[in-house]
């Protein structure tokens, strides 16, 4: 009989209608999950996050907690699911509900995605970052998802705690990418319109465009409350930029990335993004700013560049561009190393061993 596994994704569920990274992640976990074996159900779909550090809005998410858990453990009775898995967990989004349901149950409990935060310990979500750090401390298994969380998690992990590295992942499909050739630079952006470092990663990539001469063409797909700052940014460019707006189609969403010849996105203060595996496995090279997320999901035939270094952006845009092996290095290096066949076999193998 094939295992149940208990799935919650505190910061953002994978039914939730509005896209973005981490529900995509969310619903690639449960892909994987049941590429592994295993037969994953959403536990619960509540969304426990807090982006203000709001003492009142904490204190309306600990009530529905405890209600959540009171309906599944009703739920649940004498038949519990084998383990507990939550995606992502951290200061302003901490799981709620795991940790006193494997404790209740006697389940193992396991966590992606989990990242400590001690200096949030003190002020406004100080709450919320103890509730984030005790659910950390009771999970039997970690998947840290970057060098970035991989650190604090060895560096505070408890005895018996294991905490293996786990790369972030995608569905690369079974079909190679068919690129077109084209005399003009074809790049791509595909990223929200929000504020601060979303503004940030728009502002360094308009200014980086400006020394890449005549021949090129940005599509940016995406929109959002600031649609308006970011068009003023590339006002001057006239024809070159084509705002395709929020695309949720994922096979279109696929023939934009391999009609590109370049991916940029800076990546501003930004976790890994999928746009970046999404890129790679469509034969895309990326140009990104050398921040931790796209460190963890960049690779071979693309190129990280100082931060706030617009001219560094322009040239490596025209050395990725230029470079007639990249895009095929670009897809290699998402099928070696961020592949959803990857993924499932060692969860699987993760997995089993909790057993």
């Amino acid at each position: 009989m094939t295992q149940r596994i208990a799935f919650h994704a505190p910061m953002k569920p994978p039914d939730h209608p509005t896209p973005s990274g981490d529900r995509r992640m969310a619903r690639l976990f449960l892909d994987a999950l049941r590429h592994a074996g295993y037969a994953p159900e959403i536990a619960s779909d509540l969304r426990v996050r807090d982006g203000a550090g709001d003492p009142a809005v904490q204190a309306r998410y600990f009530d529905a907690a405890k209600d959540e858990i009171d309906a599944i453990a009703a739920r649940w009775s004498d038949d519990p699911p084998a383990l507990w898995f939550t995606y992502h967990c951290y200061y302003k989004a901490p799981d709620l509900i795991g940790p006193a349901l494997t404790e209740r149950f006697g389940i193992p409990y396991v966590i992606a995605e989990a990242s400590r935060a001690r200096k949030r310990l003190e002020g406004p979500w100080a709450t919320f970052a103890q509730c984030a750090e005790a659910a950390i401390d009771r999970a039997d298994l970690l998947l840290a998802m970057t060098e970035h969380d991989r650190f604090a998690l060895d560096r505070d992990a408890k005895a018996g705690q294991e905490v293996v590295d786990f790369p972030p992942f995608i569905d690369p499909g079974d079909t190679p990418p068919r690129k077109a050739s084209s005399d003009a630079l074809h790049l791509l952006t595909v990223a929200m319109m929000r504020g601060e470092d979303k503004l940030a990663s728009y502002r360094a990539m308009a200014e980086a465009v400006h020394g890449l001469g005549d021949d090129w063409h940005l599509t940016i797909i995406g929109d959002g409350p600031h649609r308006t700052e970011v068009q003023a940014m590339f006002e001057g460019f006239g024809n070159k930029i084509s705002f395709a707006g929020e695309i949720s189609d994922t096979p279109l969403l696929r023939q934009h990335y391999e009609a590109a010849d370049v991916f940029v996105w800076p990546g501003v203060n930004e976790a890994y993004g999928m746009v970046y595996l999404e890129a790679q496995a469509a034969g895309t090279p990326v140009v990104a700013e050398d921040w931790p997320g796209p460190q963890a999901v960049i690779g071979t035939g693309s190129k990280l560049t100082a931060k706030g270094d617009p001219k560094g952006l322009c040239n490596a845009i025209k050395a990725v561009g230029s470079d007639p092996d990249a895009s095929a290095s670009a897809r290699l290096y998402i099928l070696d190393r961020h592949s959803m066949t990857a993924a499932a076999e060692n969860l699987a193998a993760l997995l089993r061993a909790l057993s």
